[in-house]
């Protein structure tokens, strides 16, 4: 279910009413826990957090580099957190705290599925998003790259 929306705004009112409260409440937490310098926009059809490419351009696919994204698929909600997955320790923190929580957990490699807005602990995800800066994920990602 990839989006054509040219904006959040319109990537939002396309969605139903449930789902886009959802992503309406886990985009205010990331707004308000984002590190400084990170783009919100429209890209890959979902809502993403990226380095604009003004700030970093050498990326293997000339996109900017994402930092999270936020999607509604077809069968769940969606919390990218992609730049914790380049930071091994960082992930492996997340998913202790995330489990700690006692919500119901469906983790893959960089993302977060959730059903409804009650099975994603927002105090968890609010923590760990405002751990990595915009040097922080460069320097990641040139790593990550420089040993493939």
């Amino acid at each position: 279910m990839q989006s054509k929306a040219k904006t959040v705004e319109e990537y939002l009112k396309e969605l139903p009413h449930e789902r886009r409260e959802a992503l309406e409440a886990v985009r205010s937490v990331i707004l308000a826990n984002i590190p400084d310098g990170y783009e919100e926009a429209m890209n890959w059809g979902m809502i993403t957090y990226q380095v604009p490419l003004s700030t970093f351009s050498e990326t293997y696919n000339k996109q900017p580099l994402m930092y999270l994204a936020l999607a509604s698929q077809k069968n769940n909600l969606a919390l990218y957190m992609t730049g914790l997955s380049m930071n091994p320790q960082l992930s492996r923190d997340f998913e202790a705290d995330y489990a700690a929580s006692g919500k119901r957990r469906d983790i893959g490699k960089s993302c977060v599925r959730f059903k409804k807005l009650t099975d994603l602990p927002l105090d968890v995800v609010a923590r760990y998003i405002s751990k990595v800066t915009v040097d922080m994920l460069v320097e990641y990602h040139q790593r990550v790259h420089a040993e493939s």
